[in-house]
């Protein structure tokens, strides 16, 4: 599908082939895998500070040194793998963002235990995917009041790096809402998979 958009495509992707296939087939798209919508997170937050870009080129090593970001397993981990990963060149080695994906991991089992984690991200939108309609990247907000209060509930079950612009990058990039410029073609693309 890549190679049929161009015209209108969002400026954000630039000219970089690696990043353009990433915004036509999957900046956008709804995500109601579990699984999938935990790894996004945790990537997301370690975006802080750095370019999307940067994190999605060490995406398939962030896979590796984390085991496939399989919670059960992450949540097990303590200072060993740690140490193992702040020395692991393929990933952003920060202490307090490998830390704090533990203890997210700890986090997403305990809302598994009630509900799947995707019923519980979807519920702020009773299921449905918020349609924006922008002209302009200069409309697109950053953060949002809904993105502040999934941030703050995030937090209040144990989630870290999960703050109101991490998590509106978050709903933009799984699909939770629909922020493709209304002249790129995959604004219909999104709001047709929309449940």
């Amino acid at each position: 599908m890549t190679q049929n958009l161009s015209q209108g495509r969002c400026t954000w992707c630039g000219c970089d082939p690696f990043y353009i296939a990433y915004h036509d087939d999957e900046w956008g798209v709804p995500e109601y895998d579990s699984r999938a919508l935990w790894e996004k997170l945790i990537l997301d937050g370690f975006q802080a500070g750095l370019s999307w870009i940067t994190i999605l080129r060490k995406r398939e090593s962030f896979r590796a040194a984390f085991a496939g970001f399989q919670p059960e397993i992450i949540a097990t981990w303590g200072e060993d793998e740690v140490t193992r990963l702040l020395a692991d060149a393929g990933i952003v080695r920060h202490r307090g963002k490998i830390e704090g994906t533990i203890a997210s991991a700890k986090a997403y089992l305990r809302i598994q235990e009630t509900q799947p984690f995707t019923d519980y991200l979807w519920r702020y939108l009773d299921g449905k995917v918020l349609q924006n309609n922008f002209a302009s990247m200069a409309q697109v907000p950053a953060q949002t009041e809904l993105s502040t209060r999934i941030s703050k509930d995030l937090k209040a079950q144990g989630f870290k790096f999960c703050g109101p612009t991490i998590v509106y990058a978050f709903m933009q990039a799984t699909g939770m809402v629909n922020d493709h410029m209304t002249s790129c073609p995959c604004h219909a693309k999104v709001t047709a998979m929309a449940r």
